[in-house]
């Protein structure tokens, strides 16, 4: 699978202040990768020197194989950038704007563009500075989808629209990964990332804590169990990685944590009425990878 975007110690400070530090990371083609964090934690910064607005302080970034800062012109004819924060010419109609970003960007599909229109329910006729933001925000996705780009890169890309127009990014966001294209999405909307990537990278302070896929980092989190019985629960308080145990009743609850071959193999035993276990919920996981973080600090 070809590498679209790849970052090798890719760091940027302002003076003693470090927004990214050495920070390592890959794309392939076809790949969702969801990129999170808190406020200050360097999503935007590493988005910024992706796009070659800002000049690294050490390490360097590739898009399509070639030089994030010195082939920047070159790289942006296949790449479509949405902020979270739009602005765009205020006497402009929504029309006039989409026909200038696609001429700036090199072209659209105009067929998807009319599509598009309909399905982010936006009328093109009117004055940018009678748009509220969310309608603005619609411009830039309608703008970046219909290029049909190759990478698109989208910060925070549902900020100001409801739930319903984030839907709709959403299910555009799985059509653009059908048709071939790459997406970092660098989003506060948990659910969000969890419904449509393959991978996350979770950084912290500028430096990357954890990247993998879902499952690859659900060691971070305890499956939480339920079980139900017709007499008293076993005692599964001296299993390893058991934790959080509660008993009220016939009713077990409790986390556990790597392995639960011997938690199994115990409650197998007392034969239980009712069995229920649930793999951690990505902002459980997020939630994890930040309270592991503060332990360790």
């Amino acid at each position: 699978m070809d590498v679209i975007l790849r970052t090798e110690k890719l760091s940027k400070h302002y003076g003693s202040v470090v927004a990214l530090e050495l920070l390592d990371l890959e794309l392939k083609k076809g790949e969702v990768l969801g990129y999170l964090g808190p406020n200050g934690a360097g999503k935007t910064t590493t988005i910024r020197l992706l796009l070659g607005l800002i000049q690294p302080t050490a390490g360097r970034a590739e898009i399509f194989g070639m030089d994030a800062q010195k082939q920047a012109a070159e790289i942006h004819k296949d790449v479509a950038y949405v902020p979270g924060e739009t602005s765009f010419w205020p006497n402009l109609t929504g029309a006039e704007t989409l026909r200038l970003l696609a001429n700036v960007h090199g072209g659209t599909d105009e067929a998807y563009q009319k599509e598009l229109l309909h399905k982010f329910n936006f009328d093109p006729n009117k004055k940018i500075r009678t748009y509220s933001k969310g309608n603005r925000q619609k411009i830039a996705l309608i703008a970046a989808l219909a290029s049909r780009a190759k990478l698109l890169i989208f910060d925070e890309p549902t900020s100001g629209l409801d739930p319903v127009m984030a839907k709709t990014f959403r299910d555009e966001v799985v059509v653009a990964r059908k048709n071939g294209q790459t997406i970092f999405l660098s989003s506060h909307m948990l659910e969000e990332v969890e419904e449509l990537c393959d991978r996350v990278a979770v950084l912290k302070a500028g430096k990357m804590v954890e990247q993998g896929t879902l499952d690859q980092l659900r060691h971070l989190s305890a499956v939480t169990v339920e079980a139900r019985f017709a007499t008293a629960p076993p005692d599964v308080r001296h299993i390893k990685h058991v934790s959080n145990v509660q008993v009220h009743g016939h009713f077990l609850r409790c986390n556990v944590t790597g392995s639960i071959d011997e938690f199994l193999s115990v409650v197998a035993k007392a034969k239980p009425l009712d069995f229920l276990s649930r793999k951690p919920s990505l902002e459980e996981l997020f939630l994890a990878i930040y309270d592991g973080e503060e332990k360790r600090a």
